[in-house]
């Protein structure tokens, strides 16, 4: 194998924990969801296991990236982005970013659902914007509902859930960072004082 074979090779491991985590996934988690043993999952993130296509293909799916993301492909010089949406926990969700770490950029579709909220916790922190629909969020001790074009943010290790508050689906934004992260919104400049 030649030097950038190698390099590329020796990447994934880091590409594919920081996937899981960002995720909030454990092994044994996504063993389940892919049907690779923990093991193997184990070797693949320490680099002591050498991925191939068939370990890479069901992780590329469960973590909603191409196998270009995972690898760490170089770019065609095509500038678009071939989206692939994927199903979680009965949402649609439409990845809008491309590399691994970081902020994550992603779009929502949460279907009209009659489960009842089960608030959850995680390292991270997430912005939500509604596009369309009425979104519930379940946060600590507040329950509140966002119209098209609200925003919240919030610490995801506060108790979190959201879905529908109406019988129509919702469609959202969300920017999700690790902990600490956080989307850094610009604001206008203030005005200036008129020069007399």
């Amino acid at each position: 194998m030649d030097g950038d074979l190698n390099q590329a090779l020796d990447a994934v491991g880091p590409r594919l924990r920081a996937l899981r985590r960002q995720r909030g996934t454990t092994l044994t988690d996504l063993s389940a969801e892919t049907g690779v043993s923990v093991s193997t999952l184990s070797r693949l993130e320490s680099g002591t296991r050498r991925p191939t296509l068939e370990l890479l293909l069901p992780l590329a799916r469960a973590h909603g990236v191409t196998l270009d993301a995972l690898v760490g492909a170089p770019p065609t010089g095509d500038p678009r982005i071939h989206l692939r949406p994927v199903t979680r926990h009965g949402m649609t969700v439409l990845p809008l970013t491309r590399r691994v770490g970081g902020i994550q950029a992603f779009k929502l579709v949460i279907p009209i659902s009659k489960r009842e909220p089960d608030p959850k916790t995680h390292d991270g922190y997430e912005w939500l914007y509604v596009l369309n629909g009425r979104l519930r969020l379940l946060l600590g001790e507040h329950d509140l509902v966002l119209a098209p074009g609200e925003a919240a943010e919030f610490d995801t290790r506060v108790p979190h859930w959201f879905g529908v508050a109406e019988d129509q689906p919702v469609e959202i934004l969300s920017l999700f960072g690790q902990q600490g992260e956080r989307a850094h919104l610009r604001a206008r400049p203030k005005a200036q004082p008129a020069s007399e």
